[in-house]
């Protein structure tokens, strides 16, 4: 390939500041095609960007926790976009003039959205910016922005056992519970061995709709496990490789769904390697914000206790000040600086920027990156952490 059609000697800088040349020239060129096409509007309903809706009730669960109905804002959206058991949306904050997201998993089922609401289950976190600011200030009557529908933690027949084996810890249970709903309901056909583990019964959420689930279909049976006490009915301890033997199917192949903190994944792992199940049938969802990048073996230790980030969107360039403690997408937040996102797990690409220069470091754990990205200085923000003075270019927020 001759160095005049190599992508790697393009200067992305000198691409995005043409923008406003490229607009021009469009603006300027004849009007010949139509506005929209109909395919286009469906995918707008399917798949919206945005979602404006409003808060029609606020139900306290205790321990932290609080449970929101959330129905389309009339004035702007006159309906709420399907999903699959399984989705997160996006939640799109001003916290004090700091633009802010988090992802929350859809505890209703997709008929619900259908009937016209979704249900979002938040649970207070220490030092958690975002879920204490919800559980502080949301109340019925308010509008508030979401995303639409998105993640991959989702029931596929065509990869998935007919059997799956939930594995749920504190708050990670609620897409089970949208998995449960939706299995009654004849959305999803496949079985649930659900093994819910708490501290204690009173922790246990959505106790109630579970058992009654379970009566009305055998297609989902739900194991509580209690860490901290020992109770008839329930069994106690952490869920173990023989916790899993004990339920799972011992006459076919099964798969195992994960959701739940991360110290519950980090001892989940090691249980599951014991079983030796094929790793297709190991699901899990997001992990969550990455923190304390110092932590990790591998990370190699930043520069300087300070970095600057120079970040340019669209036709703009900021410098801002960091700590390379905090990921690139934290920095820039911390500045006021909005970036796309959804999961902030490094797993959808959605807020997929590019490195123009510097030194960065990415948990092996998390690292969603494409061949094609470590080539041409593709990166997430969300859980990249600077080293050293770094530049970076980012797409706008749409």
């Amino acid at each position: 390939m001759s160095d005049n059609k190599d992508i790697s000697k393009l200067n992305m800088l000198t691409v995005v500041k043409n923008i406003g040349l490229r607009k021009a020239k469009a603006a300027a060129a004849k009007d010949s095609l139509p506005k929209t096409y109909p395919v286009n509007e469906l995918a707008k309903r399917l798949h919206p960007d945005k979602q404006y809706m409003r808060i029609k009730e606020v139900k306290d669960l205790g321990n932290g926790v609080k449970e929101y109905t959330l129905v389309p804002n009339k004035i702007k959206s006159t309906e709420c976009a399907y999903f699959k058991a399984g989705s997160y949306l996006n939640v799109f904050l001003d916290i004090n003039g700091m633009p802010v997201t988090r992802a929350y998993s859809i505890s209703s089922s997709p008929k619900d959205s259908i009937d016209g609401f979704y249900k979002l289950t938040v649970k207070s976190v220490n030092e958690g910016l975002v879920s204490n600011y919800i559980l502080d200030n949301w109340k019925e009557g308010d509008e508030v922005t979401v995303s639409g529908p998105s993640g991959n933690f989702n029931y596929n027949r065509l990869r998935d056992s007919q059997t799956v084996v939930g594995i749920a810890g504190g708050s990670g249970i609620t897409p089970f519970l949208s998995f449960a709903e939706a299995i009654a309901e004849g959305t999803e056909n496949f079985n649930l061995i659900l093994l819910y583990g708490s501290r204690t019964e009173d922790q246990i959420l959505f106790k109630d709709e579970f058992d009654k689930i379970s009566e009305k279909t055998r297609k989902v049976k739900t194991v509580y496990i209690l860490s901290d006490e020992e109770k008839e009915g329930f069994e106690h301890g952490f869920i173990s490789a023989d916790i899993i033997k004990k339920y799972a199917p011992t006459d076919s192949e099964y798969s195992i769904f994960l959701c739940g903190p991360q110290a519950m994944y980090n001892f989940a792992d090691k249980e599951i390697a014991k079983l030796n199940i094929r790793q297709k049938f190991v699901r899990k969802e997001l992990f969550g914000e990455v923190f304390n990048p110092s932590a990790d073996k591998d990370y190699p230790g930043a520069k300087t206790k300070t970095v600057k980030i120079t970040v340019t969107v669209r036709d703009e360039t900021f410098v801002i000040d960091a700590d390379p403690n905090d990921s690139i997408m934290r920095s820039l937040e911390k500045n006021s600086i909005a970036v796309p996102a959804h999961c902030r797990s490094g797993e959808c690409g959605y807020c997929h920027s590019t490195l123009v220069s510097g030194d960065i470091y990415v948990p092996k754990k998390v690292d969603g990156r494409r061949l094609a990205d470590y080539k041409y200085g593709g990166i997430h923000p969300c859980v990249t952490f600077p080293l050293s003075d770094i530049e970076i270019i980012v797409p706008p927020v749409k």
